[in-house]
This record gives C-alpha cells, sequence and structure tokens, in this order.
C-alpha cells in the first residue's frame, strides 16, 4: 500500500465522519477509532491545547478515564515536545527518548513503541495525533504520512468547533510591546503594521474529484510560471547581476519536479488542491526547522514563498498587500518574505520589514538592502502581538521593534530618528572632505562591499576605494557555478561603476559555513568546525578549476586598468604562492593570446589566521598589501564562535590581548613596504577605530555607513598623541581599557558613539 492509498482510505471513512451531525467529540472519539483500526494500532489519541496545556481528548487504547484528565504543557513528554517543536516523533521505543513523561492514569506502561503528528492550523500546533504499540517498532513512512494528512483534515474541524485556544487578535493586547530580533538590515523606521499575506483558509480539505484537483494545480502551476517570468522583466532585474542570480534560483524551485510531484501525491491521498499545497508547505515548514545549515535553511526559505504564491492562485485569492497597494507609510510584517515578492512593494511607501523568521544570508536580504529598506528577522512572537494597522517603531540598528508605543515611546523614537538624520547630513557634508588627522596625516577610508549596487555607496559617502569586495555573494545566490562570463561582467561593471578608485577583489570565500548546493557531497558534508574548516583559499586550491574561472575573469576584467586581487584565509606562504601561480598562469594564457592586460596588478592576503603573523617576514617580498579580517581573526584568537550568541559579547574588541597582537603586526610592517589595512566590523566601531589608530593602522575597510562617522573621527585626533597612550595601556593594561580609552576621548571632546 502507498502513502497515498493509506491515506485515502482512512479520509474516505474520516469524510463520513465530518459529513455527519454528530457532535465534535463524538467525532474525535470515531476519528480515533478509524485510525487505530486503518494502521493496525493499538493506541490512538488526540491531544488538544485547552487553556495552555494539551490535553487528552479522545483515545482508542488507553484507559478511557484518563480523557479530560491527563494534561500536558507545551514541551512537557513526547506529546508536549510534538506541540512545542511542531514536529514528528517516530520512535520504537518511546522511554529512550530524554523527554518522556510517564502518565500512570493513562496506562500506557504496556505499551513501547510511539509515533505522533503535530496538528497544525495557522502555523501553530493546536495538538496532536498520537499511536502507539505493544511491540517495539517504527512506524512505517506510509503510516506516517497517514498520520500527517489526517491531522491536517482534523486540524479544521478543531478550530472550527472551538475546542482550542484562542489565537491571533487574542494573543495581541492593546498596550505597547517591545520585541526584540536579528538586525538583518540597519536603519529606522516608523508606520504602520501591515501584514505581508492575508490568511487563506482552507474551506474544503476532502476532494470531491481527484482528477479535477490535480487540472487545478497544473493551471496554478502555469499561472505562476509566468508571474515569475514576467518578474524577469522588471527594470530591477533588467541589467543582470545579483537580482538576476537571486531570480534564477528562484524559478529553479518554480519549475522543480519534484516539488510538483509531492503536491500530486498529496492530491492522490484525497486532498483538495489548496488542502495539497499546505500538506507540502506543512512538511517544508517542519524540515526548515530541522535545517542547521542557513544557506540550505534560505532556499527552502525561497520554496516557502512560492508555496504561498500557488496557493493564493489556486485559490483565487491573489490580493497581498502589494497588489492591494499601501496607503501610508508601512511597516511589513510577516513569517518570512521572498525577493521577488519584496520587489512588489512600493518603494515609496515601504519603510521597513519585520520577519518572523529571516536571517543574514537570505535572499531577501541582498534585495533589502539595495532598496535601502531596513529589515529586522528572527522576531519571535510578531504575528501574534500585533495587528494590522498598529503603529510600529522600527530600530533595526538595536534590533528592536514597539509596537503600539505610548506618546512618550513614540517621542523618544523621533528625537532619536531626527537625531539620526541630523548626524547623517552631517557625515554627508563630509563627503568631499579628505579625513586627515589633527597633526596632518592622510588615513584612506574604504568600503566593503559584494553587490554591484554597493559601489555607488563610494559617491555617497565620498570613500577612498573598495577595500574589500566579496566575490562570493555571486556564488552564493547562484543555482549553479556561475559561468566565466557572467564572473567578468560583473568585475567590469565594478570597475566602471567605481570610476577609477581603487577595488579590492577578495577571491571567492565560500565552504565551511558558506555551503553552496552545486559543490559535490565532498564539499557540503557537515564539519565539526566550518569556520575552520575546508573553505576560502583552501577549497579554492583544491578545486583549480574555480580559481582559474575566476583568475581569468579577473584578468579580463581589469584590462588596461590597475587590478588589486587579495586572497582570503592564507595561513602559509606556500598558499599565497600556489593561489598567485594560477593568476600568473591564467596571465600568461591572455597574454599568449595578446589580449589586452591589467595595466597593473598588485596582490595582497587576508591576514584572519593567526599563523599567518608568526611567518610575517616571509611574506615582505610576496605581497604588496596585507588587509586583518578582525572578525575570523578574534574568533580564532579567542577560540571562540562569532555566530554563538552566549559568546557574542564574552570578549572584547578592547582586550589587551588583541591589541598587542595587531600592534605586533603593524610593527613587524614598518618600513616594509606593505600596505597594511583593518578589513571588518572591528574598524566601522569609533572608539575600536581610535585604538586602531594608536597602534599603527592607517587603512580601513568598513562598512557604507560607518564611512561618515570614521572621518569625523579622524578629524578630531592627534596621532602622536593617542600612539602615546595605547603603548602604555598595552605595556600596563588598566582594568578595562575599554573604559580608560572612552575616558581619554570624552576629555578631548571625542564622541566615541
Amino acid at each position: 500500500m502507498t502513502a497515498a492509498s493509506a491515506a485515502r482510505l482512512i479520509l474516505t471513512r474520516l469524510h463520513e465522519v465530518m459529513a455527519s451531525r454528530d457532535a465534535a467529540q463524538k467525532k474525535l472519539d470515531s476519528v480515533v477509532e478509524i485510525i487505530g483500526e486503518s494502521l493496525d494500532s493499538e493506541v490512538c489519541s488526540i491531544y488538544l491545547l485547552r487553556d495552555g496545556a494539551l490535553e487528552l481528548f479522545a483515545t482508542r487504547g488507553l484507559n478511557p478515564d484518563a480523557v479530560h484528565v491527563t494534561r500536558l504543557d507545551i514541551g512537557e513528554g513526547l506529546v508536549g515536545t510534538i506541540a512545542a517543536n511542531v514536529e514528528t516523533l517516530n520512535l520504537a521505543e518511546a522511554a529512550s527518548h530524554p523527554d518522556f513523561a510517564y502518565r500512570p492514569e493513562t496506562g500506557e506502561d504496556q505499551f513501547h513503541s510511539f509515533a505522533g503528528v503535530p496538528i497544525i492550523h495557522r502555523e501553530r500546533a493546536i495538538g496532536a495525533v498520537v499511536v502507539q504499540h505493544a511491540d517495539p517498532r517504527r512506524y512505517e513512512d506510509i503510516e506516517i504520512e497517514a498520520l500527517q494528512t489526517t491531522a491536517m483534515v482534523l486540524s479544521e474541524l478543531i478550530a472550527s468547533a472551538g475546542l482550542v485556544d484562542g489565537e491571533g487578535a487574542a494573543e495581541a493586547d492593546l498596550g505597547p510591546r517591545i520585541l526584540a530580533g536579528l538586525t538583518l538590515v540597519k536603519g529606522l523606521a516608523a508606520g504602520v503594521a501591515v501584514f505581508h499575506q492575508p490568511r487563506i483558509t482552507i474551506d474544503q480539505v476532502v476532494a470531491d474529484d481527484i482528477e479535477a484537483e490535480r487540472q487545478r494545480v497544473y493551471r496554478a502551476f502555469a499561472k505562476m510560471r509566468e508571474q515569475i517570468e514576467a518578474l524577469g522583466e522588471r527594470a530591477e532585474f533588467g541589467a543582470g547581476g545579483e537580482h538576476d542570480e537571486v531570480l534564477e534560483t528562484y524559478k529553479m524551485f518554480a519549475y522543480d519536479e519534484g516539488w510538483g510531484r509531492r503536491i500530486n501525491e498529496a492530491i492522490d491521498s484525497g486532498l483538495t488542491a489548496e488542502a495539497a499545497i499546505e500538506r507540502v508547505q506543512q512538511r517544508t515548514r517542519m524540515r526548515m526547522r530541522q535545517i542547521d545549515d542557513p544557506l540550505l535553511a534560505d532556499r527552502m526559505h525561497d520554496l516557502e514563498d512560492l508555496s504561498n504564491r500557488l496557493l493564493r492562485i489556486v485559490s483565487g485569492k491573489m490580493g497581498t498587500a502589494a497588489t492591494q497597494g499601501l496607503r501610508r507609510d508601512t511597516i511589513l510584517v510577516a513569517r518570512n518574505l521572498g525577493p521577488a515578492e519584496l520587489l512588489e512593494y512600493d518603494r515609496r511607501r515601504l519603510k521597513g520589514v519585520v520577519l518572523q523568521e529571516g536571517s543574514l544570508t537570505s535572499h531577501v536580504v541582498i534585495v533589502a538592502r539595495a532598496m535601502g529598506v531596513p529589515v529586522l528577522g528572527r522576531c519571535e512572537g510578531i504575528l501574534r502581538y500585533v495587528s494590522d494597522g498598529d503603529e510600529v517603531l522600527l530600530d533595526a540598528d538595536k534590533g528592536a521593534v514597539t509596537l503600539r508605543p505610548t506618546p512618550a515611546m513614540a517621542e523618544v523614537f523621533d528625537s532619536r530618528f531626527a537625531k539620526s538624520r541630523e548626524r547623517q547630513a552631517a557625515y554627508a557634508a563630509l563627503r568631499a572632505v579628505e579625513p586627515f588627522t589633527r597633526d596632518g596625516t592622510r588615513i584612506q577610508v574604504m568600503i566593503n562591499a559584494g553587490l554591484r549596487d554597493d559601489i555607488s555607496m563610494l559617491a555617497m559617502t565620498g570613500a577612498d576605494g573598495v577595500g574589500l569586495f566579496r566575490t562570493e555573494f555571486q556564488f552564493l545566490v547562484s543555482a549553479t557555478l556561475p559561468q566565466r562570463e557572467r564572473q567578468t561582467r560583473l568585475y567590469r561593471d565594478v570597475l566602471d561603476a567605481a570610476e577609477g578608485k581603487p577595488v579590492i577583489f577578495r577571491t571567492v570565500d565560500i565552504g565551511g559555513d558558506k555551503a553552496v548546493p552545486y559543490l559535490t557531497s565532498e564539499a557540503v558534508e557537515r564539519e565539526e568546525n566550518p569556520a575552520m574548516g575546508w573553505r576560502a583559499l583552501r577549497l579554492s586550491l583544491d578545486r583549480e578549476g574555480l580559481l582559474k574561472a575566476q583568475a581569468r575573469a579577473l584578468l579580463e576584467a581589469g584590462a588596461g586598468r590597475s587590478l588589486n586581487v587579495m586572497f582570503p584565509m592564507v595561513s602559509e606562504p606556500w598558499e599565497f604562492d600556489a593561489a598567485k601561480a594560477v593568476f600568473d598562469d591564467q596571465l600568461a594564457f591572455l597574454k599568449a593570446r595578446r589580449k589586452q592586460l591589467p595595466e597593473r596588478i598588485r596582490f595582497g592576503a587576508m591576514l584572519e589566521v593567526p599563523a599567518l603573523a608568526e611567518v610575517l617576514e616571509q611574506m615582505v617580498g610576496r605581497v604588496e598589501f596585507l588587509s586583518v579580517g578582525t572578525n575570523d581573526l578574534t574568533q580564532f584568537l579567542f577560540a571562540a564562535d562569532r555566530a554563538n550568541p552566549k559568546l557574542a559579547t564574552r570578549y572584547d574588541w578592547l582586550s589587551p590581548a588583541i591589541l598587542r597582537f595587531l600592534a605586533r603586526v603593524a610593527k613587524g610592517l614598518v618600513g616594509t613596504g606593505v600596505d597594511l589595512g583593518i578589513c571588518g566590523e572591528m574598524g566601522g566601531r569609533r572608539l575600536e577605530a581610535l585604538a586602531l589608530l594608536g597602534i599603527g593602522y592607517r587603512r580601513f575597510s568598513i562598512t557604507p555607513a560607518a564611512v561618515g562617522p570614521i572621518k569625523e573621527l579622524i578629524r578630531k585626533v592627534d596621532l602622536a598623541e593617542i600612539t602615546a597612550a595605547m603603548n602604555d595601556w598595552l605595556l600596563r593594561p588598566p582594568p578595562s581599557l575599554r573604559a580608560a580609552l572612552s575616558e581619554w576621548a570624552e576629555a578631548r571632546g571625542i564622541d566615541t558613539e
């Protein structure tokens, strides 16, 4: 028996129960009998969420006196775990699970095997369907599939009968509430809350005519693909580049046969087109919760975006907040958002986005950054606590959103917003001002970039150039390895947009925690320490074809002008030599074919692996510049994962340990002719930048938003004075170097916030 036929058999019998005029409790009693008989399971039970706990509502096989008596908190026992994690459990021995909790009144001690699936309504678990058996065994996949389909049918019955706790507006209160989240795109914004996607209620779950439902899905797929193709004609995509590559990945899912096949299988089980799409969507959400790799999770989010689009088409409810139009300044609220959907909004009205999920590597972040829209992600509870039309204050700089603010809260925010605009105006006034210190030393201030659109920030900030162009963005958003011609076009466009200002291209840094779907299984196998694993230059040297293609693309793009190339994660001199040899070979290849070559090529390396600092003298003569990558270097020095929230604030960038290391590198290169710079978040913070100036750093590559503040800081600093202070503090560290430096700056009227 297939999963579809097993589910269809149960659905046929359930349909009769649902159509009867029996009371809800009697229907549930019938349901557990049907499931138990169909799956030949000795126990079948239904637990529902009542008064904040999961209550045993119906059972076949357990003690009937336990019905409406046995209760489990969310997260308590196996049933509570299913609801808390919205996940399926399938155990041969229930007692072996760490969350197992025995309830003696149920008489379940004689049963060993256990399988349970969540009953999901509007994306939250409102209960669970559980089967148990005396013999220790795992349930077959077709049995689990049948349970999941049954749970979906039950969800509408249970919700409509009012058997479970309320949701949505009932959970929101009328008072102010502040929620925390993850900053995805910085910025401040204010507006009214608008839900991106109005809820679609599935009125009919069981199909009357399976073939008719299949044809509805086929037509919906065709219409959805037309819409995706039409997006490619929009101006945002017309010029090619990263937006185009995001769309290509998006289209890959739209034409994915496996996705369509799974929906067809759900229809075969007896579901309507809407219910089948929702059924597959629920399965996708469960998979997303189990995925640790952020890039793979983001690919699943793209599929979720398309599922929402397909569901709206097949239900005939095409309206979204975008198609209905934004009438006021808006903060868009969504569980998640796809890049194509974001582009449908009127950017004059769209002021910010708050997502219940989302991550720094998601495609929507790339598009939002280009649009200049602040985004807050991982905002748990936003869909529960906000209502359409609520006033919202978004502070993506600090990772917070305020719902229904009081007048006092709004006044404080408005004041901060006004000051932010004033500061931005003051920084913008420094655009054409060169950053000289008070004693006349010129400091280079450059920007980090990764998208073609980022280059426009050179003119807006007055930065000296691009100190780090992350070439991996093109690889990360592409469904396949980017062809050399596409790489060449991107690099040439970046150099053209820079209008003669230097651009330092860092060769691709993928692998490890930046997995891409088109590498072999060897490349993407799980590593215990991905940041210190097979990534960046290590991967490129092992897969020489990848580096060859990038070398040729960079050399062709740099024809007739200066080219700056930097290799990431160099640990020893021979790695730099091997990478440069690939470029030398490609240079010889182009020269032999009389191709135009760059007028000058400067090669450099990222110093982010501490080992390289121990052989610094061997790099002199090899490199023309070094950029210290403070993000990776810091986590390697402290053996602390920078992505671990428990360690995020434990180790200070102004610790004597890191500053002594950086000072030793700077002193080791004095008089060598090697251009030394700082590249990373540390250089974009005013107090940290002050310390870096004091230990010898004269080139900064930072985010565009930090250019104005760092320029302003530089013009207030006397280098001789800060150098003497830093030398003294590093020789005899105070209890808190951060506190000492802050006091020093405050005494001289230097704002370090």
